[in-house]
């Protein structure tokens, strides 16, 4: 390594997203981003707010479709990020097709008016979800489908307070980020959300319970028996940001718990629904069924913003209370979009994709594993997989630096991902992804390792 390490105090404080904290910013910037986009990038900094995690940008695009985003001077990326909206790629050409009929027939529904997108929807969403897990309300977006959530739990048990998970993400809105568990959101907000009980997570490679699925459900028990006024227990099936994966046995325990103590479990699927773990849903994976169901980003096919959530029939009685209300409530186009979403996911075969992509996945970065040093874990499923790197394999430090060199050198390459935790290369590529475009993604990556000199 030739530039300097980050202060201790910035290292310590990247919780969440990329770090662009290095002197490889700036050479990417001199050496790897043409003088139109510098312009653009210096007015884009000029007029938007800077906030964490969206600045700086990195370059400047003009255009997307299937696993590829494009800058205004020609370079392609593969895209193994996409903010996971892109399970059916970009610009999905049926997608398109259907948006643009849509767009010449209804393209508002106004409050209190019924149309037959929504209906067909709303029909083909449940189709996908267990028995009486069928009553829906749409919203434009993630976080405030965790909002209904926590409103419809407060009303259905009669109880205030939620547990979550520290680390948990669950949007950006102010009771979001109350009953999220990023400190980088919650910075300077103040007093938040009262009632939020937050517990460690059980993950494998780090933390208190270092695998011990047993200790993890007697402290969420603990919690729960100690605090009768807890009515929900709000989680992520998988943790998106940094891949972290809890058991079947974990679930199936919670699950059995929230039944015992009265707790409504509320399952935010938001970036990781729709075939990204090779079933329509992550829960399916462990056996388990959710109370209330928390669905968005790629629920609008990378074009429409669009989210939901799914619960029980039984919970519908709450016809005197606004637990939604949004303008765009039941949009004709998110409702076209969630709706063609689901049919290219059954007629493209998506799903058999994915489990087919999950086995190169995990031969090909196994390998890796064993080939580098640098790589402290890996861990996995369907089309979503996080690689942490640590430089010692023993104390499990963060390799930060390296995180971000590696970065770069794959951007340089044409491959782009997201860096989560300041240490963890989290791949998320579209589900419609090529097994090529695959195979060139993983040989970028192990040429940008071999340049950190990473070798075991």
């Amino acid at each position: 390594m030739d530039h300097t390490k980050r202060d201790k105090h910035n290292a310590e404080s990247v919780v969440e997203g990329d770090i662009n904290l290095t002197p490889a910013r700036e050479e990417w910037l001199q050496n790897e981003v043409s003088e139109e986009a510098r312009e653009l990038l210096e007015k884009d900094a000029k007029y938007f707010m800077h906030q964490s995690m969206s600045t700086p940008c990195l370059d400047v695009l003009q255009n997307c479709g299937g696993s590829y985003i494009e800058s205004v001077s020609g370079k392609k990326y593969l895209d193994f990020h996409g903010n996971n909206v892109h399970q059916i790629g970009f610009s999905h050409p049926k997608l398109i097709s259907r948006l643009t009929e849509q767009l010449q027939n209804l393209t508002f529904s106004t409050r209190r008016y019924a149309n037959e997108t929504a209906v067909q929807f709303a029909e083909k969403l449940t189709s996908y979800t267990p028995e009486g897990l069928n009553r829906i309300l749409l919203t434009p977006n993630g976080s405030s489908a965790i909002g209904i959530a926590l409103k419809l739990a407060r009303a259905v048990t009669g109880k205030h307070k939620v547990v979550s998970f520290w680390d948990s993400f669950h949007g950006a809105s102010l009771d979001a980020i109350s009953v999220g568990g990023e400190s980088v959101f919650q910075e300077h907000m103040g007093p938040l959300m009262p009632g939020v009980e937050r517990i460690p997570p059980p993950i494998t490679y780090r933390g208190i319970f270092e695998g011990n699925v047993d200790k993890a459900l007697e402290y969420l028990e603990y919690v729960l028996e100690k605090d009768q006024q807890i009515g929900a227990f709000l989680a992520e099936t998988i943790r998106n940001t940094d891949v972290q994966i809890p058991s079947e046995k974990f679930w199936k325990g919670a699950r059995e718990l929230c039944n015992k103590h009265g707790v409504l479990l509320i399952l935010d699927e938001i970036p990781i629904a729709f075939g990204r773990t090779g079933t329509m849903f992550a829960y399916e994976l462990f056996g388990i069924e959710p109370d209330i169901l928390c669905l968005g980003k790629g629920l609008g096919g990378g074009i429409i913003p669009q989210a939901a959530i799914v619960t029980r029939e039984e919970y519908n009685k709450f016809g005197h209370i606004s637990l939604g209300h949004y303008t765009h409530e039941k949009s004709p186009l998110g409702s076209m979009a969630g709706l063609t979403l689901l049919e290219v996911l059954e007629e493209e075969n998506l799903l058999q994709k994915v489990k087919e992509d999950q086995k190169f996945m995990k031969k090909a970065l196994y390998k890796m594993h064993r080939k580098y040093s640098l790589i402290g874990d890996v861990r996995g499923v369907g089309l979503i997989w996080g690689i942490e790197l640590v430089t010692n394999r023993t104390t499990k430090e963060k390799a930060m630096d390296e995180a971000e060199e590696i970065m770069y050198e794959c951007l340089k390459q044409g491959l782009s991902f997201k860096v989560s935790k300041g240490n963890v290369l989290q791949l998320s590529p579209p589900l419609t992804i090529t097994r090529e475009e695959l195979e060139r993604a993983v040989e970028i990556l192990n040429e940008a390792f071999l340049k950190t000199n990473a070798i075991a």
